[in-house]
């Protein structure tokens, strides 16, 4: 794992110590740039659960990838005239 986390395995109880210790590296590693999917593989955790523990960490969430640029298509006001 990088940095050396240990992450819980998985179905196991953790104490109220155990999962500040996790959120605090869940909150780091998603402030620092990774994504809730990634963060699930690292973890071995689901992506629901990731998304709660950030989530009651009061985390920003980013707002979902992809080209985000309306398409050519959809800047057309219309079929154009005959030239």
């Amino acid at each position: 794992m990088p940095d050396g986390f240990d992450w819980p395995k998985y179905r196991k109880r953790v104490s109220p110590e155990v999962q500040k210790l996790i959120d605090a590296e869940l909150k780091k590693r998603y402030d620092a740039g990774a994504t809730i999917r990634g963060l699930m593989e690292e973890s071995g955790k689901s992506y629901g659960y990731i998304h709660r523990r950030l989530d009651a960490s009061d985390v920003t969430f980013r707002p979902r990838g992809g080209d985000m640029r309306p398409s050519r298509r959809s800047a057309d006001s219309g079929p154009k005239a005959p030239r």
